[in-house]
């Protein structure tokens, strides 16, 4: 099975984005107008990406250029949606920490090939669910910061260690970054057939490897988030990973 564009497909997607506008109004979210420019925005990066994938993908050295510019858009994105932008080398470190062992465990076990053509998606997947959970804890860690900066103080005057008054208000959050994404393994098969299983039988693979490729997926993730919210957590802890105003209150 394929999807060719033609009127069709851009007939359902015209379609589609005026739901969304729609039910944006109706329930006054407030997010008609940044649900165009995203539609808008995905399919124009899309479009280029199909082209640029296309060129790349015949050298492994182009394939690596590309892999290294999604990561450095990923560090940007999750910095400005956690509002810390001066952070970013601590937050590229954090997902690397993930990434680079989760990577170089699917080589070494020549589970996937170093070839581009199997590189890009699977690192592009596994890298985009390293993003969401870096900004879902780091959101939920800094928001919680903010609102509870009494117990901060109260922490600190009772003799704890900066490291140990923030551990106090963020260790119930990092584990709450991680739920989506259990949540998805969780029910995969029951209740989503997530995007690799689906591409694969699109492709024409059988629905045994679709299974195979979604779990060696989803494992990967798993494992990619768990490292780089502990990483992140502690970067934290450290007051090296946050936002301005935050770096300036968190002082000992």
């Amino acid at each position: 099975m394929t999807i060719n564009p033609g009127w069709s497909v851009y007939v359902a997607l015209a379609v589609l984005l005026a739901v969304t506008v729609g039910a944006n109004q109706a329930a006054r979210l407030g997010l008609g107008r940044d649900a165009v420019v995203a539609g808008v925005r995905a399919v124009v990066q899309l479009t280029l990406a199909a082209g640029i994938i296309t060129f790349v993908v015949r050298s492994i050295w182009w394939s690596v250029v590309a892999l290294l510019g999604m990561f450095v858009m990923a560090v940007l994105t999750t910095c400005r949606r956690v509002e810390a932008p001066g952070a970013w080398p601590w937050a590229a470190a954090a997902m690397a920490c993930g990434i680079v062992p989760v990577l170089a465990i699917l080589l070494a076990t020549r589970t996937i090939p170093i070839e581009g053509i199997a590189l890009i998606p699977v690192v592009g997947i596994v890298l985009g669910n390293t993003m969401t959970v870096h900004t879902l804890v780091g959101r939920r860690s800094f928001a919680a910061l903010r609102e509870e900066m009494g117990q901060y103080e109260a922490g600190l005057s009772l003799g704890l260690l900066p490291h140990q008054a923030i551990d106090e208000i963020i260790g119930r959050r990092v584990p709450e970054g991680l739920m989506p994404s259990l949540d998805q393994v969780r029910t995969s098969g029951v209740v989503t057939l997530p995007g690799a299983f689906i591409g694969v039988m699109l492709g024409g693979g059988s629905a045994v490897q679709a299974a195979t490729a979604q779990v060696l997926v989803l494992f990967a993730i798993m494992a990619t988030q768990s490292i780089t919210a502990g990483v992140e957590a502690r970067l934290i802890r450290a007051r090296r990973l946050l936002p301005t105003d935050l770096a300036g209150s968190l002082v000992s």
